[in-house]
């Protein structure tokens, strides 16, 4: 039976730099979505937003060095979840940032991790001089298996 009484929940996460620690994240996220029985489309939106968000945390934040840490907060209320990624950079200016659809960045083969992110959440906040990231979803009735 499905206790459709929201809740409010929070995980943490904290790992080395390596691109193998985003199973981490991505387990994370399959028991996120389990417990709180959210639709697969969520699931996918989930998925692919916070992956992007770590590789980024890990290759440009930290450049990949397994010295520097990643966190990850996760935390739900009543119709929405968030994940708060921060890393150990230098921090970059996220405003700043070349338009991946633009025809002069069109066929390059990277520069769109943010723009995914921002258009696969439903809300996107940088903090910290760009070395956090909080990303939101709004989620219909958040619930639990008991």
């Amino acid at each position: 039976m499905i206790d459709k009484t929201p809740f409010e929940e929070t995980k943490k996460l904290r790992f080395a730099s390596k691109l193998e620690n985003i199973t981490l994240v991505e387990k994370l996220i399959d028991d996120v979505c389990e417990i709180h029985t959210i639709d697969r489309d969520y699931y996918g939106n989930i998925l692919v937003a916070l992956t992007e968000a770590v590789n980024n945390a890990i290759s440009h934040g930290n450049n990949s060095d397994p010295e520097k840490h990643v966190s990850v907060i996760f935390e739900s209320k009543k119709d929405n979840i968030s994940f708060e990624i921060t890393d150990e950079g230098e921090g970059f200016d996220p405003t700043n940032l070349p338009d991946p659809t633009s025809p002069e960045n069109i066929e390059k083969p990277y520069g769109r991790g943010i723009f995914l992110i921002k258009h696969l959440s439903d809300e996107v906040e940088f903090s910290d001089e760009g070395r956090t990231v909080n990303i939101s979803f709004n989620v219909p009735a958040l619930a639990t298996a008991s």
